[in-house]
């Protein structure tokens, strides 16, 4: 389960760094981020632990920035606003995930802390 996302005066934890992977080790598909090469177990299960808790907080920002974009497209006091069905299908989402998206992004862009409102 992913972590809860901190409250917007708490410093955000950084996760374990995402290390690049150069291009020839990323066109072998049993390569990645150099798990394969580690023997020890417990090695493993440790870096194997912070890479999902990176991508997960990777994740969560990634959505927090789409939430907040799709409220700003759908303001209305924007002469190019655009409507939710618009918004779900350049995102590629349903119209009513987008429409929650929008409710999340403006809670978010008013300082709401997440999961609120």
């Amino acid at each position: 389960m992913a972590e809860p996302t901190p409250h917007r005066d708490e410093p955000r934890l950084r996760p374990a760094p995402l290390l690049f992977e150069p291009t020839a080790a990323a066109a072998d598909p049993e390569h990645f981020f150099d798990l394969e090469s580690l023997d020890d177990p417990h090695a493993l299960l440790e870096r194997a632990t912070e890479l999902t808790l990176a991508f997960r907080a990777a994740a969560d920002r990634a959505m927090e920035f789409q939430a907040m974009a799709a409220a700003q497209l759908a303001d209305p006091r924007r002469f190019d606003r655009l409507t939710t069905a618009d918004i779900s299908e350049r995102a590629e989402w349903t119209e009513d995930y987008a429409k929650k998206m929008v409710e999340f992004g403006r809670g978010l862009l008013r300082g709401d802390e997440p999961g609120t409102a």
